[in-house]
């Protein structure tokens, strides 16, 4: 393998099987998982062509003959490396760029009949292990540059210093979870007002004078149970968002909603809560796939940001939706709710 096959590291830390094909739809990269999941060593794959691994059906095969315009689906194509007897099925997507295509494959020989994007949670946390490394110095810089900075500005300036070491131990706390895999932090109630002004501080922060942020909140909303750091990560993301999709307005609005279905659940109440924005929009071409990580309507995008932002709500029982046209987009966020009987944390008084 040359130093130019060599897999992007973001890539490679994937749990999600992904390969690189050329022109000719021959491999010329893929990252471990695409191996693991194949059974074979990822060097075996490189400069076999894709159409090599399709064990029935012609799919692939026809996708990779024709000049794909938009993303390609492929639902539950069969699998094996040449010599192998390890049959896998996945339900593909083949994306065409100027140098080839990448191939993403999301298995559902163990979920029969499931999306898979509900296969992505696991995926986005081993896909974001490989950067955790890079980020823990930096890190641990910026809080240093702000500490001493606090002792030299005035009360205003300390404000905006305590935010950024805030942000930054946060960050740093999301690198070790990361490195190091816990389970995960017990629900605490909470207080949803409280997580948006955090988000609205560093949308300020952020923007400035560029974007008016707006509040619209309903102030006999009760307590809820979770964690204020991750719905704090997930709102950021989609307010970021809305500020580097040109929005000139960004809103926050909070309501309650009686007899709502989350999935295969009705609750008595639930949350809503919706970021509205007047920018661009979601590219029309990338509506079916922007939770998915890596897909991004923007060149320098990561495409995590709505990936990590769906794994928050379902973390809490919850669903992240959108509905976009250009000049109005709208992600709404349901989380459930105590009912009257209950504390926030799911006690039943009484």
């Amino acid at each position: 393998m040359t130093a130019d096959l060599l897999p992007d590291p973001a890539i490679d830390a994937l749990a999600t099987p992904v390969l690189r094909l050329d022109h000719a739809g021959v491999v010329v990269q893929a990252n471990a998982a695409a191996g693991a999941w194949l059974e074979v060593g990822r060097r075996r794959l490189l400069g076999l062509h894709a159409v090599a691994l399709e064990r029935e059906g012609d799919g692939l095969a026809a996708a990779l003959s024709q000049a794909l315009e938009a993303p390609t689906r492929l639902r539950r194509v069969a699998l094996a490396c040449p010599g192998s007897d390890a049959l896998r099925f996945a339900d593909l997507w083949l994306v065409a760029d100027a140098h080839g295509h990448w191939l993403e494959a999301h298995p559902v020989d163990e979920f029969p009949g499931e999306d898979p994007a509900r296969l992505l949670p696991a995926a986005l946390s081993a896909s974001l292990k490989g950067l955790a490394h890079e980020l823990r110095n930096p890190l641990a810089g910026i809080k240093g540059a702000a500490q001493l900075l606090a002792r030299r500005v005035d009360d205003d300036g300390r404000e905006l210093t305590a935010l950024i070491e805030t942000e930054v131990e946060r960050l740093a706390a999301l690198v070790d979870r990361l490195l190091s895999p816990s389970p995960p932090r017990a629900f605490e109630p909470l207080n949803i007002h409280v997580v948006l002004e955090r988000v609205l501080r560093l949308a300020e922060s952020d923007a400035g004078w560029a974007v008016r942020l707006q509040r619209d909140y309903d102030p006999s909303l009760p307590e809820l149970a979770g964690d204020a750091d991750r719905l704090t990560q997930a709102v950021w993301n989609l307010v970021r968002n809305a500020i580097e999709a040109g929005a000139g307005t960004v809103q926050l609005r909070t309501r309650a909603e009686h007899g709502v279905r989350i999935g295969e659940d009705v609750h008595a109440l639930a949350l809503r809560l919706e970021i509205a924005d007047d920018g661009h929009g979601v590219p029309a071409d990338l509506a079916e796939r922007v939770f998915l990580p890596l897909v991004s309507g923007r060149a320098d995008g990561s495409g995590l940001g709505l990936a990590l932002a769906q794994q928050v709500a379902r973390e809490h029982r919850g669903s992240l939706t959108f509905r976009s046209r250009p000049g109005h987009t709208v992600f709404t966020l349901l989380l459930p709710l105590p009912s009257e009987s209950q504390d926030a944390s799911g006690t039943t008084d009484g």
